[in-house]
């Protein structure tokens, strides 16, 4: 069977979206996922499942998650090889950018619009930057982050498509931990 890692949005931000690691593992189950693991309490889940495609993963966690936690869950779902890709391009941005404060990753469901990106990544100055590589657009933001063209929240919003972000420590994590 294949596996997928699933990234799931917004949840555990406040008292009305809580979802714990037992109900998202139950809940996983309950789509047909086996062998499900989770890590930190954000929203990361890797399992196996019979589904052959991510849009069928997706829509089959998105109804679980619904159901169990009743409210929306925009999951976002990747292969092993497509983390350890993201996770890549997330260390060779980070060690191109020694003087990087943070490194958010924002995980896209869909591929932007190229006009989107290349309107998005001119943004980018000496300081901060944004790089999107395939389904995901890496936030560098460098010494003394400031306001200005970069803008980590702005920039999820003009790319267009259902995101949610990690930073740099919990993608390459995930991608060692179940990816290898």
């Amino acid at each position: 069977m294949p596996t997928y890692v699933a990234f799931l949005r917004a949840i555990n931000l406040g008292p009305n979206r809580t979802f714990a690691k037992a109900d998202i593992v139950a809940a996983t189950e309950d789509a047909g996922g086996a062998d499900v693991r989770t890590h930190i309490n954000t929203g990361n889940v890797r399992l196996t499942t019979s589904l052959r495609s991510r849009a069928k993963v997706e829509a089959a966690l998105e109804a679980a998650y619904r159901e169990r936690a009743g409210f929306e869950i925009p999951t976002i779902v990747y292969s092993p090889a497509e983390l350890v890709a993201i996770a890549e391009d997330a260390r060779e941005l980070t060690a191109a950018r020694p003087d990087l404060e943070r490194h958010y990753v924002y995980l896209l469901k869909d591929e932007p619009d190229p006009a989107l990106v290349a309107a998005i990544e001119a943004r980018s100055d000496d300081v901060n930057a944004v790089v999107v590589r395939r389904r995901a657009a890496h936030v560098l933001l460098g010494p003394g982050y400031r306001a200005g063209g970069v803008d980590p929240y702005k920039t999820e919003k003009a790319l267009q498509v259902t995101a949610t972000n990690r930073n740099f420590n919990v993608v390459t994590t995930l991608a060692d931990l179940w990816c290898s």
